[in-house]
């Protein structure tokens, strides 16, 4: 059976999406960039969230599943030029940063709500579009599915390069994925290496970026919940990037379009033209480590 209720943390509505049958629930902040900052499956909670961070309005947000765009990453100098004009954007976009609306609900197919998130005068200071977010957050059986379409409201074409930035719970810096990824790109040293399955980010203060997939699609497993996790996307995120910091209790796996400073270097971006839309999804998909006899 499932359920949606609503519950205040720190001033902002919090929506639950819940599966009674499977003891799994998501936890949405729409108020707070559209985010989600829990995510439990048969009763464990997945994501780390620093409480502080989400709390402070003025801090960017730890934990959860920030949405990043327009871009992901960071750029050079905080700048890009685009038609002649320099703009400047700060780290992975603002959508994280900017209320959204809730327009829709249910629990006809799971428990699903639908986000929206229009431009205005403070994004067109950084992003002169005019353009149009929704996203569907579904909890179906333990599954996390986020629906997402991109419209261009715009007279001209409208290039950007999304991304989500998922925090899980993990003491363990170096874990085992399983992805087609031929090599990763390292920002630590600024060299491609080979990709033999299980990447040592203990030590690294930087992101490293999977590429080269087919599958897109990257498994690994959370240990101390003895969950693995699948999380699964469409063909529009060309890299999975992965980063920690040292000493809290997570590990980001995150799916993007494109690697940092793309606007400048322009090699992966997507591009929506005048009035249309552009969908893609993310998955997140959980089973019981099963052990072996």
């Amino acid at each position: 059976m499932y359920e949606i209720k609503q519950s205040v943390m720190d001033g902002y509505t919090i929506y639950h999406l819940i599966n009674c049958d499977t003891y799994s629930e998501v936890r949405i902040a729409p108020e707070r960039g559209g985010m989600v900052i829990g995510y439990k499956s048969d009763g464990e909670e997945l994501l780390y969230l620093n409480e502080e961070t989400f709390s402070d309005t003025e801090a960017n947000v730890r934990g959860g599943i920030p949405v990043l765009f327009p871009i992901c990453g960071q750029l050079e100098e905080k700048q890009y030029r685009l038609n002649g004009v320099v703009y400047t954007m700060k780290n992975h976009g603002f959508a994280r940063n900017l209320p959204w609306d809730v327009i829709e609900s249910s629990t006809e197919d799971g428990a699903q709500i639908t986000l929206q998130l229009k431009s205005n005068r403070e994004t067109k200071e950084s992003f002169p579009f005019d353009f149009e977010l929704r996203f569907t957050y579904t909890l179906k059986y333990n599954e996390l599915i986020i629906k997402q379409s991109y419209s261009n409201h715009s007279s001209e074409i409208m290039p950007f390069y999304a991304g989500f930035h998922p925090y899980f719970h993990s003491e363990h810096k170096n874990l085992v994925y399983q992805a087609d990824a031929k090599d990763y790109f390292d920002y630590n040293d600024g060299e491609e290496k080979p990709f033999y399955g299980e990447i040592a980010l203990t030590g690294k203060r930087e992101a490293v970026a999977l590429k080269h997939a087919d599958d897109h699609q990257i498994k690994f497993d959370l240990a101390q919940m003895n969950q693995r996790i699948t999380m699964s996307y469409g063909s529009e995120f060309k890299y999975a990037v992965l980063w920690t910091e040292q000493n809290k209790g997570f590990v980001c796996i995150e799916p993007w379009m494109a690697k940092m400073n793309d606007f400048n270097e322009k090699e992966d971006l997507q591009f929506v033209k005048p009035g249309e839309t552009m969908n893609t999804f993310v998955t997140i998909a959980t089973d019981t480590i099963r052990e072996s006899r």
